[in-house]
């Protein structure tokens, strides 16, 4: 039988796990009787962790409580943990980086050394390029994040690609992070159709309106949804493209915030992508370094035909 400490320990690391364990349950695990289970589950609550006891079948859960209480890690929970603060402190959220730097000191200096060692392999042969951009507030992304959970309208001023400013009034659904971006989905009531909002673009007012119906979500794959939205949707000029490669490939050329990446054989695929300027389309074009057809705009297909020609001409006149 595990020494009382050990066995409060081994415990806690049980209840950390989302789910509900019987007094039977632990007590086989821990191999002592129910009735120590309920004894050392008093001790846990003694020293502040909320062990609930859920009704019907005796079971406990542990809850949230008013601070964060220590938490137990395996091997690859504290790697994964320590891995995911040293790409924070390099990413898109505003102040996030020195929180995240002042969290890993904390979990580094409690690690084990062949842990420690196996963060720091990783830290020493990857260099991580930073985001860039703009970037947004963490207390605007977690009261966006409480709307759409809670089906709570929001407000807020927005300034568009074209740099218009408007008001909208919104039935937010989810927040879709894209890597460099993080984009806010929702039904916007005076539009009555389904709208992608760029979050650091957005100025929320408070309060929160009042609560909402949630609706039907306009695309099972919202990520697919928003790589649309954000590549053809809100631009001028929308081009279709047949590269002749397979659509993997194409996918690992082709970011999603460029493009959409449409399978077509197995050597052959579309992409469907946009931009107000029909210059800049044929410089993609030109940079994707893919063979390629260019199916529409027509206007693109003239652009390219003039840039090919001016290009040409500049060679022939050495």
């Amino acid at each position: 039988m595990l020494e009382t400490s050990a066995r409060l320990l081994r415990l806690l690391s049980l209840l950390q796990t989302p789910r509900d364990w019987s007094g039977a349950e632990l007590a086989e695990r821990l191999e002592v009787d129910v009735r120590t289970v309920r004894r050392d589950i008093d001790k846990l609550r003694t020293l502040g962790y909320p062990v609930h006891a859920t009704p019907g079948v005796a079971g406990y859960r542990l809850g949230a409580g008013a601070n964060v209480p220590p938490l137990l890690l395996d091997d690859d929970e504290a790697v994964a943990v320590a891995v995911g603060l040293r790409t924070a402190a390099s990413g898109g959220v505003a102040g996030i980086e020195e929180t995240s730097v002042r969290a890993l000191a904390k979990l580094e200096q409690v690690l084990p050394n062949r842990l420690r060692r196996r963060v720091n392999l990783l830290h020493s042969v990857t260099v991580t390029m930073p985001a860039g951009g703009p970037t947004v507030d963490p207390t605007q992304l977690t009261a966006v994040a409480a709307a759409c959970r809670d089906h709570e309208r929001l407000r807020f001023d927005y300034r568009g690609h074209d740099g218009a400013e408007s008001t909208r009034t919104v039935e937010p659904h989810r927040l879709v992070h894209t890597g460099r971006r993080w984009y806010l989905v929702a039904w916007d009531v005076d539009r009555a159709d389904w709208r992608t909002y760029r979050m650091d673009r957005m100025v929320p007012k408070t309060p929160t309106g009042p609560r909402f119906r949630p609706r039907e979500a306009p695309d099972v794959d919202l990520a697919d949804y928003l790589s649309r939205g954000v590549t053809t949707g809100a631009y001028r000029y929308r081009a279709r493209i047949t590269l002749h490669v397979p659509a993997a490939t194409a996918a690992e050329l082709v970011p999603p915030t460029i493009g959409v990446i449409e399978a077509v054989d197995d050597g052959n695929c579309l992409l469907h992508t946009g931009s107000n300027s029909l210059d800049e389309l044929a410089v993609y074009v030109g940079l994707f370094d893919l063979p390629c057809t260019v199916h529409e705009p027509a206007e693109l297909v003239a652009v390219i035909r003039r840039l090919t020609a001016r290009l040409a001409a500049a060679i022939d006149s050495r």
